[in-house]
């Protein structure tokens, strides 16, 4: 796809920014860990947050080999090709006329699918054997991320032809990412432990990886302008600013207004809802209207938090579905209202609605059936589930041989000036 680098003249500044927005989408799955892991029990944080370190390492692999070229090869409507396997023929090709490198741009969608896969655990969390997460995780990112990312963004997907717009993975990650956790959690069952709501292990674990979530998010949206020179990543940045601030004041406020307390999670939590919110109308709407996306997708995913909380009909742990697959789901639809080409409230007209409701069923659809298909048949061949005493001690030391509480060790030195301290000395200083 493209002519060769040696044919087209490389776009310096656009290169600089998706390269530096590559790495701040890298570095969302580490804040997702930290987000994760401080909403779970302390004798699970461990394994939470490998679950999220785990897919940097697993999905690199399935998107270089393979995933790539799945995704983004010019194959037809439904799939790719082979052309770019073991990213071939990327590093001497320009990506279609954004002036950057094949390469450069498969490194920056290589990110999309690693944080997708990763947002699934919030779903799995303390009940998943890591075993079967690994396996799910490396299956789910070649047959359901692949295809459904050459729907929406590869050459001659359908939902792109169809015309339903999504501007950096309110389908494509967040929806994907949601209903598979969602129908993950069905199949694997409910945690055994929990009678109610254990509350918050480590809230500075939620805002700091929050806040990394948010910084992150920068160039998720901002750098899936791909060029920097028309104006559309500036807005896609400020737009990401301001939804997810109105976001979090309105989650807060909310908060507040049912439970006489705003949260530090809260918070967090409805930061990461704006985000979510904004992905898919990123650069297709104003900073203005970016305030009532955030407003609106803060009542959304609030509502749909705690209605998937009290049916219970599915543990849905860390409210992966109740954030990212509801969030998708309302950011779909408010781009089919707020979008500045076509939206309803700037033409009146529903027809790009219509469409954005299309492409996020067919997203809910497609994520929903795979992962259920995936789930059913690694169930035939393994174990999926930690054992129910292992599930009640927690998993971190029986599955990583390490605790979130392991004991400080504290080493003597001798000669001038050094203390000696005894054994009980030391445990008592830590």
């Amino acid at each position: 796809m493209g002519e060769t680098l040696t044919e087209a003249a490389v776009d310096a500044g656009a290169v600089a920014w998706v390269l530096t927005s590559t790495a701040l989408v890298f570095l969302m799955t580490a804040g997702l860990g930290f987000f994760y892991g401080g909403l779970v029990r302390d004798t699970n944080i461990i394994n939470t947050m490998m679950m999220s370190v785990v897919s940097m390492g697993i999905v690199t692999v399935t998107w270089a080999v393979i995933g790539f070229s799945l995704a983004f090869g010019d194959g037809g409507k439904f799939i790719g090709n082979f052309d770019y396997v073991l990213f071939t023929n990327l590093d001497l090709k320009m990506w279609d006329e954004s002036g950057l490198p094949g390469l450069c741009f498969a490194c920056f969608q290589m990110t999309f699918a690693i944080i997708a896969s990763a947002i699934i655990s919030g779903s799995l969390v303390e009940r998943v054997r890591f075993s079967a997460y690994v396996w799910m995780l490396a299956l789910w990112s070649l047959l359901v991320y692949a295809p459904l990312c050459h729907w929406v963004w590869g050459p001659g997907g359908w939902i792109a032809e169809m015309g339903a717009m999504d501007f950096a993975g309110g389908t494509v990650v967040h929806i994907s990412s949601g209903v598979s956790g969602y129908v993950a959690g069905f199949i694997i069952g409910p945690r055994r432990h929990v009678e109610k709501d254990l509350g918050t292990a480590n809230a500075p674990f939620v805002i700091l990886g929050g806040s990394l979530l948010w910084f992150g998010w920068l160039g998720f949206n901002g750098g899936s302008a791909l060029v920097v020179k028309d104006g559309i990543a500036s807005r896609a940045v400020a737009t990401t600013l301001v939804a997810a601030a109105s976001s979090m004041l309105t989650w807060l406020g909310i908060e507040r207004a049912v439970a006489g307390k705003a949260s530090s999670v809260g918070a967090s939590v409805g930061a990461v809802a704006g985000l979510v919110c904004i992905t898919p109308s990123a650069g297709f709407v104003t900073p203005g209207y970016s305030i009532a996306i955030g407003f609106l997708g803060a009542i959304w995913c609030y509502t749909s938090v705690a209605l998937v909380n009290r049916v219970n009909f599915v543990d849905d742990t860390l409210d992966a579905f109740g954030l990212h697959g509801s969030g998708g789901i309302a950011g779909a639809i408010l781009t089919g209202i707020f979008a500045l080409d076509g939206g309803l409230i700037y033409t009146g007209n529903f027809a790009l609605l219509g469409r954005q409701i299309a492409g996020a069923a067919a997203g809910v659809a497609y994520s929903a059936a795979g992962t259920a298909i995936i789930l059913q048949a690694l169930k035939l061949v393994m174990k999926v589930r930690v054992p129910e005493d292992i599930e009640r001690s927690g998993v971190d030391e029986n599955t990583h041989g390490e605790s979130f509480h392991s004991p400080v060790k504290r080493y003597s030195n001798t000669g001038p000036g050094y203390p000696e301290f005894s054994e009980s000395e030391s445990s008592e200083a830590a």
